[in-house]
């Protein structure tokens, strides 16, 4: 594996550790897409520091379980023009 790649693999899972951040969310922080973060997450970091890759793994499984709070969330926000009455 190339060491940009390495690195990058790295800096995200660092990023989703310290931030709970999902895999959208650090898609867009580090200008890739969300495949690549998923692969990275999954498949790479696995092969680069497996005890970071359990910590992501353990964080993106919270954000599976909450998306649909979040979807439901957002379409409530849509119909209400936007209004953010639930402080986040």
């Amino acid at each position: 594996m190339e060491a940009y790649i390495e690195s990058r693999v790295l800096d995200i899972a660092a990023y989703i550790i310290e931030t709970g951040a999902t895999v959208r969310t650090a898609a867009k922080e580090f200008g890739v897409s969300k495949s690549t973060v998923h692969k990275d997450m999954t498949v790479r970091l696995k092969e680069l520091n497996k005890s970071m890759a359990q910590d992501v793994a353990a964080v993106l499984e919270i954000n599976k379980e909450e998306r649909h709070i979040r979807g439901g969330y957002a379409t409530y926000l849509k119909y209400r023009g936007g209004e953010n009455k639930m402080g986040a």
